[in-house]
């Protein structure tokens, strides 16, 4: 059952002094009711539930706030049914009702002259509307941080107003009365809740460069740099003859003709000694280490 002596706004039966603790959250959730679909609800005179909800606003009675919170579990049902059709199950919108309940509860004040029900009930929806903000946003967010970045910008926009111009987060701090770090991570909490598409356009007028078109990318040429520099450290382990042949081959792309006759052997020796060296190299730079270990011992036996 929901309420004990250890819960925010709990103080002694009879005390008409509060502990000003935080109020339930998601984060900081009251005890679960059980079974709250099918619990009965305790029929009342008509005027005895606003008579209990003024008593425990004088007493802040635990024992009572829990009665009462059953009592008014009517309201509850009757406002998280209100959501029913957006795919949540009914039981967890009444959990989150009733922390909007419990918080209502522990913050009326009958010497304000307000129905109770009357107070509670946008106390009850906002909890169940922030439960589906929260569940949606693409990036969560703390709620304190949440809260914070909607009264950092109510203040920016006062500000605004005062100066004519936009403040900066030093002068929000001043008037706040808070670290400018603080300022400066509550604006940009605000900002992660719609955050843009990669395919939005800089510049819609002309409808030029995506955001996507900004975003660093792999550069190819690194990786073939450091293919290169393999290739060279292979190139080492070749006979000088096969080095030659490969290096007049596919660096100066002479023909197995021109090649021949620059270095006044056959072109069949020279096609010989281009697969030999090619098939080295194959095994050199492949991705097996068994490859590399087995064409290692070739080299060094093969005689040249």
């Amino acid at each position: 059952m929901i309420g004990d002596k250890n819960t925010p706004g709990a103080t002694k039966t009879g005390s008409a002094e509060s502990v000003p603790l935080a109020p339930y959250s998601l984060i900081n959730p009251p005890p679960t009711l059980e079974t709250p679909l099918s619990v009965d609800i305790p029929l009342l005179p008509p005027g005895e539930l606003e008579r209990l909800s003024v008593e425990h606003s004088h007493t802040r009675d635990t024992e009572l706030r829990d009665r009462l919170v059953m009592y008014h579990q009517r309201l509850v049902r009757s406002l998280a049914g209100r959501f029913s059709g957006t795919g949540e199950l009914l039981e967890d919108l009444i959990q989150v009702g009733n922390i909007g309940l419990i918080n209502a509860l522990d913050r009326f004040d009958a010497t304000q002259g307000t129905r109770f029900s009357t107070y509670a009930t946008p106390t009850i929806l906002g909890e169940i509307k922030r439960y589906f903000r929260d569940k949606s946003a693409t990036i969560k967010v703390p709620r304190w941080l949440q809260e914070l970045s909607h009264h950092v910008r109510r203040e920016q926009h006062i500000l605004s107003q005062e100066t004519g111009r936009p403040p900066t987060p030093a002068e929000i701090a001043e008037r706040m009365e808070m670290s400018e770090a603080d300022i400066r991570m509550a604006l940009e909490s605000g900002e992660v809740s719609s955050p843009l598409s990669l395919d939005s356009q800089m510049d819609m007028a002309t409808d030029t460069a995506s955001l996507f078109d900004l975003i660093g990318r792999p550069d190819a040429g690194l990786s073939e740099f450091e293919a290169y520099g393999d290739l060279r450290s292979a190139m080492q382990t070749l006979h000088p003859r096969e080095r030659e042949v490969i290096s007049l081959r596919f660096f100066d792309e002479m023909s197995q003709a021109k090649i021949a006759k620059q270095l006044d052997i056959s072109q069949m020796h020279v096609s010989r000694l281009q697969q030999r060296a090619l098939r080295r190299l194959r095994e050199l730079l492949s991705d097996d280490e068994d490859t590399r270990r087995v064409s290692h011992r070739r080299v060094s036996a093969t005689p040249h």
